[in-house]
């Protein structure tokens, strides 16, 4: 096979997602300069979108192409980096399960990561048992209502706990900028379709499926690691892990319980503040890491399209591409960076505490994106050296700090504090709500945001969205609104793991895994994450 890429074709001229047959086909003859009788076959292997000119926006494929005579027509294109022979993306397992293998791995966490450690040693016939300390996607999508509209929380079930990990409710990102050579990426995506998620994620730039749809998957690939022999508890959170000797012996559960093993995943996600204080107890190594803090912002999803598609804005382009998204950085001059972050189009904010008398922002779509507003992260890079100098655990307990800042802001009862943009950039208290209703619940407490971030991050945020708006016209339209605060943008610590066997640098048996353990950032590279660790306990069990 052939790769061929930045194959482009006008976006008005395609149907839907993709152009009819006939023309992608003829785009692949014109490049290769060959009969049709030499085309064997062809499929779309990716296709993004060129918006750089909005009078003129282009769908650029990549195509993967059977022809005859492949050799001769790679040397003619030697020179050519868009024809290239295609790579086998074909996910091949580093080991399998001896006959009658007993021991079995644990895995705590039923994330991404945890998912996806725990599918691979499955079909590697490894058996896994996961120990998730929330419950089942639907009896969580229940709790997390909950507190959405009920000001009720769960701590052990809710945005943040629960089967299918924080990304449950997210919009379901799909898309990552980590380095992928033996395109694990690929092996997520298709498993997902197997789930049933729509076929479009393999190729489309920046997949996206939404909360509704995930919740089926993941109850599908639950089964599915079940039906394999794997098994799955929910509500069974680990409050120890026993270690002799630097080496992983086995688990204890809240009840008591006590399960042995040698190798032992953990894929906690980023918010299991009380497994780090155990695991830091415990003296297995652990340090602060860089992360994130900043306010939701939210515009009317109109604002963001027609700045987006600009010219070529309509309603049948809104049809192919959907609601338009973007992505900002500003380097402010105190110094600090400020970027937008998980941005929703078409989405809502969301309440994602996971502790009492806190309040945490999130954003989050449906596959749809038709919701009034668009959201994203406005957040401003923190470093320990800087912001939360001393033990490991600084920056989560800065996160704490600023969440309880925002549960008293916002008036308590899980409201969160919010102002409008061109109060927050006039340093002005806000006291009714304009052109922009906020999309969080419980409900939005209009006040003043400048109390509720250190001075260098609001500083930094109000120079910021005049920057960002000379990329986004209007993206500092007054009565858009501020609500905060988003403080879980990553994992405060970072289980520091060997890099060649991914265990933790002074635990033998312990595979820190995912964005808790400081290697990921969203759902897809956590879970590709979540691969190469089950690959490196396929293989150490393999051999002990």
């Amino acid at each position: 096979m052939i790769r061929l890429t930045e194959i482009k074709l006008p976006v008005e001229k395609a149907p839907s997602l993709l152009h009819q047959e006939d023309e992608i086909r003829a785009a692949i003859l014109k490049k290769l300069g060959i009969p049709a009788s030499d085309l064997v076959r062809f499929e779309i292997f990716k296709r993004g979108v060129d918006a750089r000119k909005s009078h003129a926006i282009l769908y650029v494929y990549s195509i993967d192409v059977e022809v005859k005579n492949e050799a001769k027509l790679l040397a003619k294109f030697s020179r050519d980096p868009h024809v290239k022979p295609a790579p086998d993306t074909n996910y091949q397992f580093v080991s399998k399960a001896a006959a009658g293998q007993q021991e079995r791995p644990v895995i705590v966490g039923f994330g991404p990561a945890g998912i996806f450690a725990a599918l691979i040693l499955a079909q590697a016939g490894f058996r896994p048992i996961v120990l998730e300390r929330g419950k089942a996607v639907r009896e969580r999508t229940k709790d997390t209502w909950g507190l959405w509209r009920k000001h009720k929380l769960n701590p052990e079930s809710n945005v943040q706990f629960g089967e299918g990990g924080a990304g449950t409710f997210s919009d379901g990102k799909l898309y990552s900028q980590i380095k992928d050579p033996k395109h694990y990426g690929r092996k997520v995506l298709q498993e997902f379709v197997k789930a049933g998620a729509p076929e479009e994620i393999l190729y489309v730039s920046h997949p996206h499926i939404g909360t509704f749809r995930l919740v089926g998957m993941v109850e599908e690939m639950r089964n599915t690691i079940i039906g394999l022999g794997g098994e799955i508890r929910f509500e069974s959170r680990v409050e120890d892990i026993e270690v002799e000797n630097g080496e992983v012996r086995g688990v204890v559960l809240q009840n008591g319980e006590r399960i042995a093993t040698r190798h032992l995943v953990l894929a906690v996600g980023h918010s299991a503040r009380d497994t780090f204080e155990m695991i830091h107890r415990r003296g297995i190594y652990i340090e602060a890491k860089p992360f994130s803090i900043g306010f939701r912002i939210e515009h009317p999803q109109s604002l963001i399209d027609k700045a987006r598609y600009g010219k070529s804005y309509s309603e049948d382009l809104l049809s192919k591409l959907g609601a338009a998204d973007y992505k900002l950085v500003h380097h402010a001059s105190n110094g600090r960076s400020v970027y937008s972050f998980c941005m929703c189009p078409g989405g809502t904010v969301v309440a994602a505490a996971s502790e009492e008398g806190r309040v945490v922002t999130n954003g989050m779509s449906q596959y749809s994106r038709n919701e009034r507003n668009a959201n994203a992260g406005i957040v401003v890079g923190i470093s320990p050296e800087q912001d939360y100098p001393g033990d490991p655990l600084a920056g989560m307990r800065f996160q704490r700090e600023l969440e309880s800042r925002a549960y008293v802001l916002g008036g308590s009862d899980y409201c969160a504090p919010g102002q409008l943009i061109g109060d927050f950039l006039a340093n002005r208290p806000s006291t009714k709500f304009g052109e922009v209703t906020p999309s969080y619940t419980p409900g939005v407490h209009l006040t003043n945001l400048d109390t509720v971030l250190p001075e260098y991050a609001i500083s930094a945020i109000r120079e910021a969205i005049p920057a960002f708006a000379k990329q986004i016209p209007g993206f500092d339209l007054a009565d858009g609104v501020l609500t905060g605060v988003e403080t879980r943008t990553s994992s405060p610590i970072r289980i520091k793991r060997n890099d060649d066997t991914l265990q933790s640098i002074n635990t033998k048996g312990l595979y820190p895994t995912g964005e808790g353990a400081g290697y990921a950032g969203g759902i897809l590279s956590a879970a590709v994450d979540g691969i190469r660790v089950a690959e490196a306990v396929s293989l150490a069990m393999q051999q002990s």
